[in-house]
């Protein structure tokens, strides 16, 4: 039965407990779901022939033999059979394979194998998120059938492309603008045409990347004077939206401010994903006058987790993915370390404040066991009186310090920074980088660098040319990062140029090298004062 057969036979009351219910298991009935999946996906990944070629041989029959034969795996341990998507290696049949991207400039795509039942899964929990994107409290959601969504994500063979199909199975909410015509438009005309579309008929759900939400929603506020070019009429809107344009043009005039999207539209619901969303929530809420709720998805995991009404942290679902967790001094001894093995707690061991790095076993015949899919999260609470339940809520961190993501857009590493360097040609002696945010809290990766003496003398190599230099080569090597700039008009590089010497100086002087990828705050201000010393520990005053 479809959810909008559902919606009509059934009380609001059985469907939260149907879609929602998850939120008021107990510690046990909550671990109980996990060890069963577990179980279940156990058995047909551990006599897979992708499961063997990590287990050489052993077959464990219990979690805890699970969890101490297979060891913690990353892409690069699937990667020879799913990129090849060699279906009769995998646990379990896929139907659909989802790309994203593996390692901007290095590994250009990844692929991951959905199975009809990790399919089945993934719909139920979207649809949790979307009753929870509605809702001010228990048992409170407004969902209809006549309802319009503004999707601001990427098409298949992206994750973000299966969302719209999957709503489509449930119910017929209007998608704005429509998939098969959105496939083939650049980002701006679907942007364009969503907003066209939204002025005619409505919206009541707005749903995407929080970086691109934020790009869109300004686009809405400039996009809305261009009536004036047309005597103040705005071509194909209805006489209803036209009112509401027209009221809300007087109303701001009264108030010497600009029209906002929550001058026209009024969402039911409001939902973002991606990272960095921390940095556009507030002003998303001020420009739609709706909190976002915020939810988690990616292309190994699926959808594994969103936000309540409160909008405060995320919870997990149970029936998608085993949940291990990398707690934050075993992260940074494995970082220090690569060759140590960190250990893992489960879900029901995290203590609140906690750091850690999520490790996942995608259940219903996916392909991943044991997985560091790279995320970072803080356990903020165990149980809420608000939501009156007793069960631990996350709040997205970051990705892993190996990889500066920007926006959700960029996946950088030491890696494609070093390919980075080496095509351009640049004399670089050394480098680190950093991801960092502007006084409007908005993400950049600064890249600190140290030439080679002689190009210094030489050719008074600029920071300017630098960047030029870099950019060049960030956009050759990841279409990704050409496609934030543009987009979002973002630059995502900044360079801060240190004399010479200022490296061997960090390390004499504090006993280590400086990490390449984002080292802490404390290392960046030691590095910089080394950068105002000469070699014999005093100040300088110039250096170029």
């Amino acid at each position: 039965m479809r959810f909008q057969e559902k919606l009509h036979q059934y009380s609001k009351e059985e469907i939260w407990e149907e879609y929602c219910g998850f939120l008021n298991m107990s510690s046990k009935e909550f671990m109980d779901v996990q060890n069963r999946l577990l179980l279940e996906q156990m058995e047909l990944w551990s006599s897979s022939e992708l499961g063997q070629s990590i287990l050489k041989g052993k077959y464990p029959h219990t979690i805890d033999e699970f969890r101490e034969m297979v060891p913690l795996t990353t892409y690069e341990d699937y990667a020879p059979v799913l990129l090849a998507k060699q279906a009769s290696a995998l646990p379990g049949e896929p139907v659909l394979w989802i790309q994203t991207t593996w390692e901007g400039g290095v590994h250009p795509i990844k692929t991951a194998p959905y199975t009809k039942a990790m399919l089945d899964t993934f719909r139920h929990n979207v649809m949790s998120c979307l009753v929870l994107s509605t809702s001010r409290r228990k048992y409170d959601f407004d969902v209809n059938v006549t309802d319009h969504m503004l999707y601001a994500l990427a098409p298949l063979p992206y994750l973000t492309g299966l969302l719209p199909l999957l709503f489509d199975e449930e119910i017929d909410i209007e998608i704005l603008p429509p998939v098969k015509e959105s496939i083939s438009m650049t980002f701006k005309e679907r942007n364009k045409q969503g907003f066209k579309l939204g002025m005619e008929k409505g919206i009541e759900f707005f749903f995407g990347l929080g970086s691109v939400l934020y790009y869109v929603s300004q686009s809405i506020t400039s996009m809305q004077s261009g009536g004036k070019s047309s005597g103040g009429k705005l071509p194909g809107v209805s006489p209803k939206m036209m009112l509401r344009y027209l009221m809300a043009k007087n109303r701001c005039k009264k108030e010497n401010r600009e029209l906002l999207p929550k001058d026209l539209f009024h969402l039911k619901g409001f939902m973002c994903a991606g990272t960095d969303n921390r940095c556009y929530k507030t002003d998303l809420e001020k420009m739609w006058g709706v909190a976002p709720m915020e939810l988690f998805a990616g292309t190994e995991p699926t959808c594994i987790g969103c936000e309540t009404w409160n909008r405060e942290a995320m919870y997990f679902f149970p029936d998608a993915c085993f949940y291990e967790f990398i707690p934050e001094d075993e992260l940074e001894r494995n970082m220090a370390d690569p060759s140590y093995q960190p250990r893992t707690i489960l879900w029901n061991e995290v203590v609140p404040g906690g750091i850690y790095e999520l490790v996942l076993t995608v259940f219903k015949g996916g392909a991943f066991a044991r997985y560091r899919v790279g995320d970072v999260f803080r356990c903020i609470g165990i149980g809420s009186n608000k939501e009156n339940n007793n069960i631990p809520r996350f709040q997205f961190v970051d990705r892993v310090p190996q990889v500066i993501d920007i926006a959700g857009f960029t996946r950088i590493t030491e890696k494609s920074v070093n390919q980075a360097i080496q095509l351009s040609r640049l004399p670089v002696a050394a480098w680190t980088a950093k991801k960092e945010f502007t006084e409007d809290y908005r993400p950049y990766m600064h890249l600190y660098v140290e030439m080679q003496h002689s190009s210094l003398v030489n050719s008074a190599i600029s920071i300017r040319i630098l960047q030029d230099q870099l950019g060049i080569y960030f956009r050759y090597l990841d279409q990704d990062y050409e496609d934030l700039k543009n987009i979002l008009g973002v630059d995502p590089l900044k360079i801060t140029l240190l004399k010479c010497g200022t490296f061997d100086l960090y390390e004499k002087k504090f006993g280590r090298k400086i990490r390449a990828m984002n080292p802490e705050s404390c290392d960046i201000s030691d590095l910089l004062s080394c950068h105002m010393l000469d070699g014999k520990g005093d100040l300088i005053n110039d250096w170029l």
